[in-house]
This record gives structure tokens, C-alpha cells and sequence, in this order.
């Protein structure tokens, strides 16, 4: 590490007798209107104090795609020889001449040498400057914006580059993104004694609840599948009878955003109806910025998802095998996706770890009251799968800045690892229902289907829902429909991201075939990603929230139930001395593999005004390929190199 930091210094100095360079300023980055949620506040004092960060481009990232597919598709003889992270360093990283030409820049505009840091990972240049320096050197005008629920974020609504720069920056921020920080903050300088709504809905989409029952029927046998979802009733439904034996070489992780948090008691009481053996066990917490399992509130907005995730996915993968929690952002500073990101991938933040200030919260807390300690940056080990319930609309972020994230997660996959996020949980329509207008602009009264993120990124594996059929069993041929009880699988087309050679014979197939219902200028026809890829039950779960069950509702429940089987799929393959499964869109997609799932032909995804897509025979925008059957997939696997 000594030695890296040494060269990047060296580096740095080297630029520092630079010639300037004057060329015309650019347009980089506008936004036409602001995220649902916020408005526009006031104008940024001119002396405040600003971190710009410039994410700098990197190499070969337009040969991505193929580099994935070389380890991820079953046909490829570098199958599972997945890279290490000094792999993707070296492949990744930008290279001197963009280094120089942002550094050397900055030191024609006025930035001391001594204020610009260049991240170990050459990924990032970093400057603490004032508003007055960033508006002058990004020709722009910062703002202080405002959302509903309280927190604040500095940004601007365009900014522009010299044309000799411009090539060499991906994005600056904060500028025009808005994956703010998912902070409880209510102001600058003050924090708040309660948390306002928890976190924004546009963040995170489910899941829902059905109101609460006695504990005294909580059912025990599988009669009731079709009310009342329980572990057992997952095992049946997925053929999901397997005893892990590789778990000390095996790791399962479910991320969550703090405030929201588990209840070791929840845990107990779900573990004494369903799984006694995981009474008092408790998920291995990574804390990630202060992150940990707040108590101080407790409802189902704070406790629901995260009891959820951990109860089911805790139970399927059996007491032997250790469940990692990501615990990211404390109560006041809270976090996103990109902390989450800075601390299990070094290459995304730093290398070998550190300190370094990319996106979003701020560590340490720079106003007092919140995390102390310093940003976890390339801290925490990624697991070999990981669920998230949480998302984003896809209008929400830029494209630069999706793109950005979304290449994250595909060096995660060539690193062996599986990244599900679950799809969403209205249809068609974004979270909380919002629909598009042409001009960019969300409201339920929208007239275009509003795609999530990051299931639209083309390197993670989205998760629709499905329910049981109405008095339905779990032995019956086909027991499931798509889920059209309180929430809708999300599905659709990806607004800014191509559609990836894995998908295109099965999503060109259900074109064909079973044209969409719905008029074609309300959905991305230009051939763009589609989502979702896979599914699970995501009605009636049984969960013990704040000491009581309640029926819970979402794909926020498919995520876990499936990276916990595909956790045990790693599991055999790894005791057969086999890899792990990483990226596995491109396999699932195959034929041979396409057909060993339970595929789903009934049901549709409404949202913005219509019955949005079908279910069909094959993939489908509404459940893709269909739900896991454990037998038949971790046979197939094993076959795999």
C-alpha cells in the first residue's frame, strides 16, 4: 500500500509543471427537471466549503461485456476462472494521460497541487474547493435542493467541461445526480431527534404489509401455502431439500440501509414457529459508516424489511451457514448505494483500503453528531451472493452516473460474486407508482412505464414476484401465477442501457411471439435490457415484525428466498471443488438451463393506466424466466467446470 501511495505522489508532482491548455467549454451533464420529491431551495453561499470529485474514465470499459461473458458463460473455456481484484485493477483503471490532463487543468485554474488528491485506484481526483471555485471551474450555479422528507443536497442543474477534459470525466459531483445520501438530516447543521419517513420511497419501493394476525395459526404444514407463505412452503415450491456441508468456504450477504434494521427478538420468535436451531443466532454484521441494528425506533417502516430478509433468508440456508448483514450508514448521515459499493469493492474507492470521499455521506461526519470514524472504503469482503430489496427509479440518476454504478456490479461479477436486486413492486410503473412523461418528468399521472435501478443494469440479476394460484397446493403442476395481490412485479425495458447479448434470443423470442398488449411508444422498443430475469414468491410471508406476524408482500421477499438457494447452489459446487457461480445471467439464459425453470404463464404487471406486460410461456417482462427449482439447477451447475 506504502508503495502505491508513493507512486501516486509522484505522480501528482510530475503534473505539476504542466503547460496550460485552453480549449472551449462543453456541455458534460444537464438535468431538465429535478427527481420526484424535491425542489429547489436556495442559492449556495459562495465561501462554503464543496468536495468536488471527478469519476475519471477508465480503460477498456467498453469491453466489459466480453470480459463477463469469458467467465460467466457456460460454453466459455475460462468458465468460473474468475478475476482477482488486482485483476480488475490493472484492467480497469485510468490510464497517465487522463490523470494528467484533469490534474494538470485544475493547477491552470488556481487548485494548489496540495488540495488535489488522486484516489490509490487512479479512479477518482478529488478536490476540496469552495462554491465560488467549483461554480468557476465547471461554468455552473450551485443550489441547496430540498426533499419531503426533510434532507438537503448540494447540486446544480448542468454544468460544462473544456472539450480537452471532457473525454477524460465520466461525472463530477455533486453536481446533477441525486443518489443524495439517504440521510435523516433535516438540515446542514442540525440532526434531527427522529428520522423523517424513514427512508424516501423513491429509494426503496417495499416491502408491504397486510396488517398483522394472531400468532395462534401460524400454520405448520403446507395445506396453506396459498394464504399463508412460510419457509417450508419455499422448500416445496423449489424443490429446495439440500444440507450445506462447504459453509466455511461458502458466504451469503443482505445489505441493509440503516434506520432500517432487524430485532434480534423478531428473529427469536420467527426462529421458536419455524427454525428452533436459529433461536439467539444472530446474522455476522459488516457495519459499513456507522452502520448498525438501531432500536431507538421500531415499526414496521423501520424493522419490516430487514426482519424480513434475514428471517427467510437466515432459515433457508440452515443454522451452519453464517449470514453476513451489511450494515451501511449510521442515523444521522445515513448512505447509498455508492457507500455500499466504496466498502466491499477496493477497486470502486480505493485500493487495498483507505479514506477517500467519492459520492455520498460524507465520513467522518463533518457537522458532528453522526459516524466519526473514517469512510469504509475496500473494508469489507463481498460475499459470494449478495440481496438487496432496495432500488432506485432508473429517471431518478443520470445516465453517466447509472453507467458508473451499473460497472460496479459487472466487476463484481468477474470477482465470482452474485448481485440480486429485487425488481419492484408496481408493474410497469416506478416506485411509488410514478409513471413518465416525455419531458423526464414522474407522477402517477405519467404516461410512460418508469423502469427500476439497478435492475435495469445489465450486470446484476433482477427479481420479479410471484403468488400462489387461489386454493392452489405446492404439489400441483404450476402452482404459481405472476403476483397481482397488493403489489406488481416490476418489469419492463431499460431506458438508458442496451440490451446484452445473454437476453436477446429470449427477450426477441417473447417480442415475436407474444407481442405486448400496450401501445409501443410507452416502453423502450430499441432494443434496451429487460428486466426482470428471474422470480419467487412474493405474497403472504409469514414474518415476525416488533413481536408480532404479520402477511408481507414484495419483491423485497423474492430477492433473499433466491439468494439463499443460489447460496446452497455454491455450496455444492464448491464442496465438488468447483467455483463459485458469480454472474449467472448469461448461464440461466442458455437453453439447456432456461428450461429447468418453473416457468410462469398466468398473470400481468399493471401500472400507468394499463394491464402492463403478460405473463407468457418462456421469459417475460413480468417474471422472466420463471421461479428456481433447486434439483434441477444445482444438477446442471455441477455439470459446469
Amino acid at each position: 500500500m506504502r508503495s502505491l501511495l508513493s507512486l501516486v505522489a509522484l505522480s501528482l508532482s510530475l503534473f505539476a509543471a504542466a503547460e496550460p491548455t485552453i480549449s472551449p467549454y462543453a456541455l458534460h451533464e444537464k438535468r431538465i427537471v429535478l427527481p420526484q420529491g424535491w425542489s429547489y431551495g436556495r442559492k449556495h453561499a459562495a465561501g462554503s466549503a464543496l468536495p468536488l470529485r471527478f469519476a475519471l474514465t477508465q480503460q477498456n470499459i467498453e469491453e466489459m461485456e466480453k470480459y463477463v461473458m469469458d467467465v460467466s458463460h457456460p460454453h466459455s473455456p475460462n468458465y468460473g476462472k474468475h478475476w482477482s481484484v488486482k485483476d480488475v485493477l490493472e484492467k480497469f483503471s485510468p490510464n497517465r494521460e487522463t490523470v494528467k490532463t484533469v490534474h494538470d487543468w485544475l493547477t491552470e485554474n488556481g487548485i494548489e497541487k496540495e488540495r488535489i488528491r488522486l484516489s490509490p485506484n487512479k479512479g477518482w481526483i478529488e478536490v476540496d474547493a469552495t462554491i465560488e471555485e467549483a461554480e468557476a471551474l465547471l461554468q455552473t450555479e450551485y443550489s441547496v435542493y430540498s426533499h419531503v422528507s426533510g434532507k438537503e443536497h448540494v447540486g446544480c442543474s448542468e454544468y460544462h467541461l473544456p472539450s480537452h477534459v471532457k473525454r477524460h470525466v465520466d461525472f463530477v459531483t455533486p453536481t446533477v445526480h441525486f443518489d443524495a445520501r439517504l440521510t435523516s438530516r433535516s438540515s446542514e447543521t442540525t440532526p434531527q431527534t427522529q428520522p423523517q419517513s424513514v427512508i424516501p420511497k423513491s429509494f426503496r419501493g417495499g416491502p408491504k404489509s397486510a396488517g398483522k394476525y394472531a400468532e395462534s395459526i401460524v400454520p405448520t404444514d403446507l395445506s396453506t401455502c396459498y394464504e399463508y407463505i412460510t419457509p417450508d412452503c419455499l422448500r416445496a415450491l423449489y424443490s429446495l431439500n439440500y444440507t450445506p456441508v462447504a459453509t466455511a468456504d461458502n458466504t451469503y450477504g443482505i445489505v441493509e440501509y440503516t434506520p432500517e434494521a432487524y430485532l434480534q427478538t423478531d428473529l427469536d420468535m420467527f426462529a421458536t414457529n419455524f427454525s428452533t436451531d436459529l433461536y439467539g443466532v444472530a446474522p455476522y454484521m459488516v457495519s459499513i459508516d456507522g452502520g448498525y441494528a438501531q432500536t431507538e425506533y421500531q415499526n414496521f417502516s423501520y424493522n419490516g424489511e430487514s426482519d424480513l430478509d434475514l428471517e427467510y433468508g437466515m432459515t433457508l440456508v440452515g443454522s451452519e451457514q453464517t449470514v453476513t448483514l451489511y450494515q451501511a450508514g449510521d442515523m444521522v448521515e445515513g448512505a447509498s448505494f455508492n457507500n455500499f459499493l466504496d466498502a466491499i469493492d477496493g477497486t470502486y474507492c480505493t485500493f487495498e483500503g483507505g479514506n477517500n470521499y467519492t459520492q455520498d455521506a460524507y465520513y467522518p461526519d463533518p457537522y458532528g453528531g453522526g459516524y466519526e470514524g473514517p469512510q469504509d472504503c475496500g473494508t469489507a469482503k463481498p460475499t459470494n451472493v449478495i440481496s438487496t430489496s432496495y432500488a432506485y427509479n432508473e429517471a431518478d440518476l443520470t445516465e453517466f452516473y447509472a453507467a458508473r454504478q451499473c460497472a460496479e456490479y459487472a466487476k463484481l461479477g468477474l470477482m465470482g460474486v452474485t448481485v440480486l436486486y429485487s425488481s419492484g413492486d408496481y408493474g410497469v410503473a416506478g416506485n411509488d407508482a410514478l409513471c413518465l412523461f416525455p419531458n423526464g418528468t414522474q407522477s402517477v399521472n405519467g404516461t410512460l412505464f418508469n423502469p427500476t435501478f439497478p435492475s435495469t443494469c445489465p450486470y446484476v440479476t433482477s427479481v420479479g414476484a410471484t403468488m400462489m394460484k387461489p386454493n392452489a397446493t405446492v404439489y400441483q403442476y404450476q402452482p404459481e401465477m405472476a403476483c397481482e395481490e397488493v403489489i406488481y412485479s416490476g418489469g419492463g425495458f431499460s431506458n438508458y442501457f442496451a440490451m446484452p447479448s445473454y437476453q436477446a434470443e429470449a427477450v426477441e423470442y417473447y417480442l415475436k411471439t407474444y407481442p405486448p398488449d400496450v401501445p409501443s411508444y410507452m416502453y423502450n422498443t430499441s432494443g434496451s435490457r429487460a428486466y426482470p430475469d428471474i422470480s419467487a414468491n412474493g405474497a403472504n410471508y409469514v414474518v415476525a415484525i416488533d413481536g408480532e406476524f404479520e402477511l408481507v408482500y414484495g419483491t423485497s421477499c423474492a430477492s433473499p428466498v433466491n439468494g439463499a438457494i443460489f447460496t446452497m447452489i455454491n455450496d455444492a459446487r464448491l464442496a465438488a471443488g468447483k467455483s463459485t457461480i458469480g454472474f449467472i445471467n448469461p448461464t440461466i439464459y442458455t437453453t439447456n438451463f432456461a428450461a429447468l425453470f418453473n416457468d410462469i404463464t398466468l398473470g400481468d404487471n399493471p401500472g400507468c393506466g394499463t394491464d402492463g406486460f403478460n405473463a407468457t410461456p418462456g421469459w417475460d417482462p413480468v417474471t422472466g424466466l420463471g421461479t428456481l427449482n433447486f434439483t434441477k439447477l444445482v444438477a446442471a451447475w455441477l455439470e459446469l467446470s
